[in-house]
């Protein structure tokens, strides 16, 4: 038997490599905000139709798409037309993506570039080794009632999405109206602040082994068996477990409706000072909230000194079809904020 060092297994398991994408005008504005935040390792890249608003922004790679098709000028909000463009560099971008283990695809629906791209980017990374995590930011409702072909957009590409399955963070941008006293630009960083979160958490989640092991194979392996599914995460004081599962869920940006038993992968992430009757208490609530889960996979991280917060991460699969689309009608009353 070969005796393997432990610098050499170290090594062999290093942190998945990662990629932040940013599709569209939104979603690399929002893949600039998350490299401010900071996302050791991981590599920025802005694909966009609209080569002014491509060379504005701070990623590492910047791709102009359909240079002949649509001359750098964005897409109008046409789909098809961005579809047609994509034709002459699509099987350059997956290759390039493709070595990746983890990419994230970040769009705001509604314009052409980032409808278009997402479904097509998604489902064809989907037929390599690479973990695509669509990334969709839902426009305003009233947004969507005053402009039917952004609404056909939106609800297009949301529909093949929730067809394709594995891992989506839909954000509502309605639910941001809690802030509305903020201004826009901050409102939008909170968005994107709570994003950050979720990217980080997950990455923590696969890249840092624990006591009880959840790794970047058990997270494929459960949303092979999961369909469409998402992610929460929640952080609560270590004397008040029972509420950890509750605050994931009511803190949300995410748009999403959950079956009666969903299937959850659950990590749970605490100090020395964790005890099983903590650990017991977070199961409980685990089980009464997502009323017996049809599949539980739960992993568990001390973390070397004692800690006041526990940290949930968990990804929950099995949402019902067209659950995320209901986000998209009907519209309410309220004023109007520009998409972003």
């Amino acid at each position: 038997m070969l005796d393997h060092g432990a610098e050499a297994l170290r090594e062999l398991a290093g942190a998945p490599s990662i990629a932040v994408v940013g599709l569209g005008g939104a979603g690399s504005e929002a893949v600039e905000d998350l490299g401010a935040l900071g996302l050791p390792g991981a590599r920025s890249i802005a694909i966009n139709t609209d080569a002014t608003h491509l060379g504005r922004v701070g990623v590492d790679e910047r791709i102009l798409l359909g240079r002949r098709e649509l001359r750098g000028r964005g897409s109008g909000g046409d789909r098809a037309a961005v579809l047609r463009a994509a034709e002459e560099s699509q099987e350059e971008i997956v290759r390039r993506l493709q070595a990746f283990e983890i990419v994230f695809l970040l769009a705001g629906l509604g314009g052409g570039t980032g409808s278009a791209l997402l479904p097509l980017l998604s489902r064809q990374l989907q037929t390599t080794e690479t973990l695509p995590v669509p990334v969709v930011f839902l426009p305003f409702r009233l947004e969507l009632e005053a402009n039917p072909m952004l609404r056909e957009n939106v609800d297009g590409s949301v529909a093949e999405l929730e067809r394709l399955g594995g891992l989506l963070l839909a954000l509502e941008n309605e639910k941001l109206r809690r802030f509305d006293s903020l201004p826009i630009q901050r409102v939008f960083g909170v968005r994107n602040a709570y994003l950050h979160a979720l990217v980080a958490s997950l990455l923590d989640m696969v890249d840092h082994p624990s006591q009880l092991n959840v790794d970047l194979a058990s997270l494929k392996n459960h949303l092979r068996q999961s369909g469409l599914s998402t992610l929460v995460i929640g952080e609560e004081h270590i004397s008040d477990p029972g509420r950890l599962v509750h605050q994931a869920l009511a803190d949300s940006l995410l748009d999403f409706r959950l079956p009666d038993h969903p299937s959850a992968l659950v990590h749970l992430e605490g100090g020395t000072n964790l005890t099983l009757q903590t650990l017991d208490d977070v199961l409980r609530e685990v089980r009464e909230r997502f009323h017996e889960p049809a599949r539980l996979v739960f992993g568990t991280r001390i973390r070397p000194e004692p800690r006041e917060v526990l940290r949930l991460t968990a990804v929950l699969g099995g949402l019902r079809p067209r659950t995320v689309r209901e986000a998209v009608r009907p519209p309410t009353a309220g004023p109007a904020l520009a998409a972003r």
